[in-house]
């Protein structure tokens, strides 16, 4: 804890949902308390909107972290989207990427095992959030690519790696 400037004593970590919450809460980002282990919101990317859902497990001091960047694989693009999938969690340090086997959805994940006390410090919540938000961005043109324009994975990745290494 440290001293906030009206003398108040102001918490450097906390419970992560209510962290979280009060992240999404500062930025402005619509979000909802599923349960006192769960919060879920919306954030925009640079290519589309992106549901974010944190998942509390205290049992064993972990935090999920997933990130659905609204993307749903058809069964004629799964094999595709699979090896696009292993190729592009290659190029990951944290967290990887997955098709939900019910339904078909593309996300991210991400587990978080915090300390003891299980909690989580402004930092780490916004390095969690902002790291999700990016990889989903970094790759979002590549899912595009393989998803609707057809592309080969190897393809799609060397194209989307480009693209995104020439933005400024």
């Amino acid at each position: 804890m440290r001293a906030g400037q009206s003398n108040q004593v102001v918490r450097d970590d906390a419970a992560p949902v209510d962290m979280l919450a009060a992240l999404f809460e500062a930025r402005g980002w619509p979000f909802s308390a599923v349960s006192e282990d769960e919060i879920s919101g919306e954030i925009q990317g640079s290519w589309a909107k992106y549901q974010l859902r944190c998942i509390w497990r205290a049992e064993d001091n972990v935090l999920q972290l997933l990130c659905l960047p609204d993307i749903r694989v058809s069964d004629e693009k799964l094999k595709a989207a699979y090896e696009l999938v292993a190729m592009v969690n290659e190029q990951m340090w944290l967290g990887h990427f997955d098709v939900w086997s019910n339904g078909g959805v593309l996300l991210y994940r991400h587990g978080a095992m915090l300390g003891d006390d299980g909690l989580l410090s402004l930092d780490q919540a916004q390095a969690l959030v902002e790291t999700a938000v990016e990889e989903c961005d970094r790759f979002y043109p590549a899912f595009q690519f393989v998803l609707w324009g057809d592309k080969a994975p190897r393809d799609a990745l060397d194209s989307a790696l480009v693209d995104a290494a020439g933005e400024a």
